[in-house]
């Protein structure tokens, strides 16, 4: 019984070859989004991943290495075929990006202004396969949707919350049962 866990759900094979190129290059990086939902266990679906990226200039040259390795350019208006460049990826801009792996989403910030330093201390190291990855706590994802408040947004709260109630209800099973075994 104390030894049950939920359990780690892998995101799509193009996905986590997009986290894998991204590791691979030594990006440091927080997962966030509907991606990061699935991991923490919530049952959504999602297109795209979502990370928020050390700004720092080594970060960013390991950043650019791993989307040039991935072919990225710029969604809006993809017949430019816009390349994200160093300078654009040090600024808190959301780089909508597709990829031969899939779409990926480079934020800078999200919610009010929250950066990856700010975002790490609440980010549980995950592992996917065979790397770990920084994934957003749902708490702080629950927090930033409300922040932004977009449709959208709000429709998933209710799923990830639920999700959370479930977290917190069988962490409390699994202490009371540790206590039982301890007795």
């Amino acid at each position: 019984m104390g030894s049950e866990r939920f359990a780690v759900t892998l995101p799509p094979s193009n996905l986590s070859s997009l986290l894998a190129t991204l590791r691979r290059n030594g990006v440091r990086f927080v997962l966030v989004g509907g991606v990061a939902a699935v991991v923490e266990g919530a049952p959504v679906s999602t297109f795209d991943l979502d990370i928020v990226h050390a700004r720092d200039p080594r970060n960013v040259a390991r950043l650019l290495e791993a989307l040039g390795e991935l072919e990225a350019r710029y969604r809006v208006r993809p017949e430019l075929r816009r390349k994200p460049t160093a300078e654009l990826l040090t600024g808190e801009g959301h780089h909508l990006l597709m990829t031969r792996q899939g779409p990926l989403d480079v934020l800078g910030v999200i919610g009010k202004r929250r950066d990856f330093e700010s975002l790490i201390g609440s980010a549980r190291l995950r592992k996917l396969g065979a790397f770990f990855v920084w994934v957003l706590d749902l708490e702080t994802q629950i927090a930033i949707k409300e922040e932004l408040g977009f449709a959208k947004d709000r429709a998933m709260l209710p799923t990830l919350r639920e999700t959370l109630s479930l977290h917190r209800a069988h962490a409390r099973r699994r202490k009371k049962n540790r206590r039982t075994d301890n007795s």
